[in-house]
């Protein structure tokens, strides 16, 4: 009988309390990168009703006006009117901001990693089955932040009108011999104005939001159980609503349940923080070895101490699908990739402003941006190892005298 199992996976949008600190955290980390290509930042962001506060660890030979970029981040997010219950000109905004640790900035300046962690980097061929690219992500996350995305767009495009910046989805996948067959659920809370038709709103989400990202996919059934806004009104959201906290998104940002979590999040934090720059060089690292067929499913998880430049250990789990053993795939990795921080900071050009994109919507699996972690840029040479996996030869068994 086939094995069949559900995975779900959820995703909010950029006006989610959570997210619009991610967005405003990074804002703040590219804004200083646009002048200082080598300053260290390590940038926290909580919001609340009326207030924003920005904290951290930030050392740069530039000037940033943080405030300015705070309101124009969280009005361009869409917490732009007073009606909404939070908006960039009434909210307060206190910055608190320290200079990096000099004994921290010393090991980093030897390009040792600027802290210790543990990194990981997953990729899977199970989407390849659909007739949807899912860039080698688990399905049920890939779909939820497509599904998070189409819904901030219906709102920001005018589609909907009624909408209002917050919103949470989830999906749930099933699936049989490790594809996946059909959605069993999806979930989607939206933020909207008080005076919102609740029935007409449904109805409009299904038809502008749902059906034009999972029909596609084939996943989508007539038994698919559809809710939006299970609980009825949502006209409270936001930093009104709930308060917000960078890093507290990170199955989000990253591959839903489908493999570990090192524990440390990205946003706010320049590369030299392995926690960015190690987990994306990992992704890279696995994206790599499962296009280039050495495996099916692969995580790649890679240990760093902080002031070392290499890393303490490099460790891979193919779950059974590997073409070579994992200790051997640990081995190849570490002969064609540089995983010190430099050496993928270096790789991947990390040094550039390009992180408020990658904020909310996910961080790997983003058809719509140009990630250098996404590029299958060493498959050929991944291949050659494929080519050196033994074949096994057939030999002819022979039965025992008298037997049958």
């Amino acid at each position: 009988m086939p094995r069949s199992w559900i995975q779900t996976a959820e995703s909010v949008t950029a006006g989610h309390a959570d997210k619009l600190c991610d967005l405003i955290a990074d804002a703040v980390l590219d804004t200083i990168l646009e002048h200082d290509r080598f300053a260290r930042v390590s940038c926290e962001v909580m919001a609340t009703t009326g207030l924003v506060v920005v904290t951290g660890q930030i050392t740069t030979k530039c000037y940033v006006d943080i405030t300015s970029v705070v309101r124009e981040t969280i009005s361009k997010v869409g917490y732009n009117d007073p009606v909404i219950g939070f908006d960039h000109n009434s909210c307060a905004v206190l910055v608190m901001l320290e200079e990096q640790s000099g004994d921290v900035s010393l090991g980093v300046d030897r390009k040792g990693a600027g802290d210790q962690g543990v990194c990981v980097g997953y990729a899977t061929n199970e989407g390849d089955s659909l007739p949807v690219d899912t860039h080698h992500l688990p399905v049920a996350p890939f779909l939820a932040n497509r599904l998070a995305e189409r819904l901030a767009a219906v709102r920001t495009g005018g589609k909907l009108s009624v909408l209002y910046p917050d919103g949470k989805v989830q999906v749930s996948v099933r699936y049989r011999n490790a594809k996946p067959v059909d959605l069993t659920h999806v979930v989607v809370s939206a933020h909207h104005h008080s005076n919102a038709d609740l029935a007409k709103l449904r109805k409009d989400i299904k038809r502008l939001v749902i059906k034009p990202v999972l029909g596609p996919t084939g996943l989508l059934t007539s038994d698919t159980e559809i809710l939006i806004n299970p609980v009825g009104a949502f006209s409270e959201g936001g930093p009104r609503a709930d308060s917000g906290l960078t890093g507290r998104k990170q199955t989000v940002d990253c591959y839903g349940s489908a493999c570990a979590h090192g524990g440390s999040a990205f946003s706010g934090k320049d590369p030299t923080k392995p926690d960015r720059s190690g987990s994306y060089g990992a992704r890279w690292v696995a994206r790599n070895l499962v296009a280039a067929g050495l495996a099916d499913r692969c995580a790649v998880e890679v240990a760093y101490v902080i002031g070392l430049a290499r890393p303490l250990s490099i460790s891979v789990d193919t779950f059974g699908t590997g073409r070579l053993p994992d200790h051997k795939l640990a081995a190849v990795i570490a002969r064609e990739f540089d995983l010190s921080p430099a050496g993928i900071i270096e790789s991947l050009d990390l040094r550039r402003p390009i992180y408020r994109d990658t904020a909310a919507y996910g961080h790997f699996g983003r058809p719509d941006l140009d990630l250098a972690w996404e590029r299958l840029d060493r498959v050929e040479v991944l291949r050659r190892h494929l080519k050196k996996v033994p074949t096994r030869r057939k030999t002819a068994t022979r039965g025992k005298k008298g037997s049958r």
